[in-house]
């Protein structure tokens, strides 16, 4: 009588999810990206956003003249297996101290500040809100700015202190529109978003 042994497949979620990324073709005006073991498919914002996105890039282009560091959109971020696409970010202007091995994007370990600025809906709320600050805090990202327009009118909350453990930022200081949020550490310290970025307080 010959027994039957049944072979235990054993997949890593993680390399699986990579190796789809890898090989995805995104629609264009889509972002895909790996946020606490799913591939997060999410639009590019609209008129609004692009708008904010674009005078932040530009006052954090002027502000960090001469730094050894620049802003970015809409980059890749890797974080391990893990790729993250936060609307800004300031990196050394020297992309090669930090490329991802293989071209991909560049790595979090060198990437300084990301912002995200949150879209209209529940689950792009839940994403910058919750998942987005777990996923940089787990990376190690040492400031994670908010720029929310739906929050009371309008608020900009900066993030510092990640805690890799627990997957969150220890400071979290809040600053309604029409007033200057302040970020307080890194190349971009000093660095104030107000009402030239995202305008005065809404509705």
């Amino acid at each position: 009588m010959t027994a039957l042994v049944a072979e235990e497949t054993v997949v890593d979620l993680d390399q699986a999810l990579w190796q789809v990324w890898k090989a995805m073709d995104v629609p264009e005006g889509f972002r895909a990206e790996i946020i606490e073991g799913a591939i997060e498919m999410s639009p590019t914002g609209g008129h609004r956003h692009f708008s904010v996105n674009r005078k932040l890039s530009r006052a954090l282009y002027g502000y960090l003249g001469g730094s050894g560091y620049g802003p970015a959109q809409d980059g890749n971020v890797i974080a391990g297996l893990k790729v993250l696409i936060p609307d800004v970010f300031v990196a050394p202007d020297d992309a090669d101290e930090i490329e991802h091995p293989d071209g991909l994007g560049v790595l979090a370990s060198g990437v300084a500040l990301v912002v995200e600025t949150v879209s209209p809906g529940s689950e792009a709320r839940r994403r910058d809100l919750v998942l987005k600050h777990r996923a940089y805090a787990t990376a190690g990202i040492p400031v994670y700015v908010i720029i929310d327009d739906f929050d009371d009118g309008g608020a900009v909350t900066v993030l510092t202190g990640p805690d890799a453990a627990r997957g969150a930022y220890a400071s979290s200081v809040r600053t309604p529109y029409g007033e200057e949020a302040v970020i307080p550490e890194g190349p971009a310290k000093g660095f104030a978003i107000g009402p030239a970025v995202t305008g005065e307080r809404r509705g």
